[in-house]
């Protein structure tokens, strides 16, 4: 398999730095940092938006407790989200709303992701690229956002929109849409670097069929084998992986044969696959949660979506438990997509994948590691330091009322996180002390 490069430049910081490098010492009941065993009478000291001592409390540097809370962890990862702007399930409508009106909306999505303890997202396509440039210039209050810019798909693939005029699907794309159609390897390459060009961190493709696409089959593989390899090794040259939306297993080992570094969905993963993205050190990202919400809305989407989602829903939580037993390292993932509590897969409860993740296998605090320290991974050449409670980390933290360790579900209410911390700053704290 072909590298795909070496991070030769240091990544920027993605918080802008200030003169004045404020400390503050924040002490704990539980601290979990991530990755390995809790800390019991912990301490963690910031300065500025790095964390500088993380430990037990009686080694800690002397200085005044700034806060005291129940549980702390680092801030949360959600590896694939979409911020679309959607109130809909059929995504041929995104087509027909305009770009202001799904920016708006997804504006408050990641307002909601923060709130609900998530500091870090890697997009899976949408607006997503856009946004972070305005969470970056600190006009929103959001995560940190790496994203992909749109998502490339074969023409009549999982990234089209079936049910419209083809002429209407390019000009959506021409205008800036969350989709880019590509066949042939000049026309992949130059898709790869138009997403560049916008900023991309990380690019996506569609290596297999879908659910949410009206006439593809999610088993069968998409892009020839040629074109997978041309856009993982453009991908490569400007040091960024590709994540690939796969559900059949003969798009997910030609996508692992390309060189591809995570895998979405895996619906139809099995030990042969498990063997091989062991091999290869790639990280599954199932996305457990729109499976789930999906099973509970047939009235909500499409037919020809909920079909498809019913017939491999018993086979993906299967692939789930494939994959932890083989040794696969799993990141956590929602597919969340939809604007508003209302609708089928909101954001603001993307931590029920860790729900969903233990009820597949994972120990609570395996699933904690897959929303927390298994998260930069996914971006490989491009990772923050972010998803560690760890001296020279970023510091995004959030801490719980509750323990997840003795109960996951503390974490679905986004009420329940108490402190979120993002480059050191409170982003969201109690408007009174806890008692």
């Amino acid at each position: 398999m072909r590298a795909t490069g070496t991070h030769l430049l240091p990544r920027p910081n993605r918080y802008h730095s200030s003169n004045v490098r404020l400390m503050e010492r924040i002490d704990t009941d539980l601290l979990i940092p991530g990755r390995g065993g809790p800390v019991p009478d912990a301490s963690v000291v910031i300065e500025g938006s790095s964390i500088t001592y993380a430990g037990p409390r009686q080694t800690a540097p002397d200085i005044p407790r700034s806060h005291f809370v129940s549980c702390l962890l680092p801030g949360l990862w959600d590896c694939h989200a979409h911020f679309l702007g959607a109130r809909s399930m059929d995504l041929n409508e995104l087509a027909m709303v305009p770009t202001a009106v799904l920016a708006a909306r997804a504006a408050k999505d990641a307002e909601a992701a923060l709130q609900a303890g998530f500091t870090s997202i890697r997009e899976a396509g949408g607006l997503g690229v856009h946004l972070a440039r305005v969470v970056e210039e600190g006009l929103l209050a959001g995560p940190s956002i790496d994203a992909p810019g749109a998502i490339l798909s074969q023409t009549g693939g999982h990234g089209d929109l079936h049910a419209l005029p083809l002429s209407w699907v390019d000009d959506f794309c021409q205008r800036g849409g969350p989709l880019a159609l590509c066949d042939g390897v000049p026309e992949c390459l130059k898709a790869v670097r138009m997403q560049l060009r916008l900023g991309a961190k990380v690019i996506k493709i569609c290596a297999s069929g879908g659910v949410m696409s009206e006439i593809d089959h999610p088993i069968h593989q998409q892009f020839s084998d040629d074109e997978l390899r041309a856009i993982v090794e453009e991908a490569g040259r400007a040091e960024r992986i590709v994540m690939a939306h796969c559900h059949g297993k003969p798009g997910i080992m030609a996508a692992l044969d390309a060189g591809v570094r995570t895998i979405e969905h895996g619906s139809y993963l099995d030990e042969e696959v498990a063997t091989a993205m062991v091999e290869l050190g790639v990280i599954l990202v199932p996305t457990r949660f729109i499976v789930e919400r999906g099973l509970q809305s047939k009235d909500r989407m499409p037919d020809y979506a909920f079909q498809k989602l019913a017939a491999l829903a018993g086979r993906h939580r299967q692939a789930i438990q494939v994959a932890h037993d083989a040794g696969v390292r799993i990141a956590l993932g929602t597919d969340i997509a939809t604007s508003g509590s209302e609708t089928v897969v909101p954001w603001g409860m993307n931590a029920w994948e860790l729900v969903h993740l233990v009820d597949a296998g994972l120990s609570p605090l395996e699933a904690i590691e897959a929303a927390t320290a298994t998260g930069h991974l996914t971006l490989g050449p491009q990772a923050p330091k972010a998803g560690l409670v760890e001296a020279g980390w970023d510091a995004d933290l959030i801490a719980i009322n509750g323990d997840p360790i003795a109960n996951i579900a503390v974490m679905v209410d986004p009420a329940n996180v108490t402190h979120v911390w993002k480059a050191g700053r409170l982003a969201k704290e109690p408007a009174a002390p806890l008692a």
